[in-house]
């Protein structure tokens, strides 16, 4: 007769609290809760908040710092940062301004601009990489480079003379639908395919690696350097594409457009759960932070508050999205070690002489 065979459980597996207090952890899940808060109160207390209208304009208003944003979380997952984005937008958008008054046609014009994005991009890649210079230095230095360039270009002067038909399609609802423009639906497509690259593909986890540790990531193959030119090469091109979305949107190019804009982007990205320190962060938390960033500037514009007070108020949600992390993860480690000293100690018994 076989043997009876008996399995034993090592872990149950948890009840819904179990799964309900993994998911509140996570870092993501206080922005998503901040978010849905925010609507909540701003459609009961800020005037037209929740009209179509209001919520096209939203959508139109975040559109260039969600597209901005998206590589930007790659960039930061891997420890490295890109402050040049809304320069290479400008630039971007002084370049298409003077191909458009050259007489070039308005589709070569995008697709020269996008060229210029990858160059701008790999410009930094370059310098971060090959070179070894920190990227904090590098963007910041470009920053104020590339929007030079734009200057260059157009100076003082504006460009507004864009056909007709593609300013206002820059605007259109998708498939007629009101407050649901069709960037709006193109911004959600790249979201699903970043988050997929990001949370489930090797490539993604080879990100974390390098945030976490870039010399074990070469040491289990990762090919650290061309995997961040890659992603600065990436950072330029959709900055370039929401420097073109964007002169389209206003009808406009003008160097100084998008101004500070930078800022928006990397306190979305941090308000969303990324960790500045790389390793740590969703698509998720990412897009969270954007409408949560986007629906409080909104509403503060519709309870009548200027562009200062809205620039401050940037400024402090930045702040906070860097420090409060730094605070939780601070008081994690204290009570850990706390648990550790209060744990009681065993003392094996000596082992008893035979002889």
């Amino acid at each position: 007769m076989a043997p009876e065979r008996t399995t034993q459980r090592t872990g149950a597996a948890p009840g819904p609290g179990g799964r309900l207090l993994s998911v509140l952890r996570r870092r993501e899940s206080p922005v998503l809760g901040a978010l849905v808060i925010v609507l909540f109160v701003a459609s009961f207390f800020a005037e037209n908040f929740a009209t179509d209208r209001n919520i096209s304009f939203l959508f139109l208003s975040i559109a260039a710092i969600a597209l901005m944003a998206l590589p930007m979380t790659l960039i930061i997952v891997t420890g490295e940062i890109d402050l040049s984005v809304a320069s290479t937008l400008a630039l971007t958008s002084a370049t298409m301004g003077v191909l458009w008054e050259m007489g070039l046609p308005i589709q070569t014009a995008v697709v020269i601009c996008l060229a210029v994005g990858v160059l701008l991009g790999a410009f930094n890649g370059v310098l971060v990489t090959l070179c070894g210079l920190p990227s904090l230095a590098v963007t910041i230095g470009t920053m104020a480079l590339y929007r030079g360039l734009a200057y260059v270009l157009l100076g003082d002067r504006a460009v507004a003379s864009y056909p007709r038909e593609w300013v206002s399609g820059a605007r259109d609802p998708f498939l007629g639908l009101e407050g649901l423009p069709w960037i709006a639906v193109v911004i959600a497509v790249l979201a699903v395919l970043f988050g997929v690259l990001l949370h489930a593909t090797a490539f993604g986890r080879s990100l974390f690696d390098i945030g976490n540790n870039d010399v074990a990531a070469r040491f289990t193959g990762v090919s650290v350097l061309w995997t961040k030119f890659g992603l600065f090469v990436a950072s330029g091109l959709v900055a370039s594409a929401a420097g073109v979305f964007w002169t389209l949107q206003y009808g406009t190019s003008r160097a100084d457009t998008a101004m500070g804009l930078e800022l928006q982007v990397v306190a979305a990205v941090l308000l969303g759960g990324v960790s500045i320190f790389g390793g740590v962060g969703t698509i998720v938390g990412v897009l969270g932070g954007v409408l949560l960033l986007g629906a409080i500037r909104n509403s503060l514009q519709l309870f009548g508050l200027t562009s200062e007070v809205l620039q401050v108020i940037t400024g402090l949600i930045l702040i906070a999205s860097v420090v409060a992390p730094n605070v939780v993860a601070k008081a994690k480690e204290r009570r850990r070690r706390r648990a550790v000293e209060k744990a009681p100690v065993t003392v094996a018994p000596a082992p008893v002489s035979t002889t």
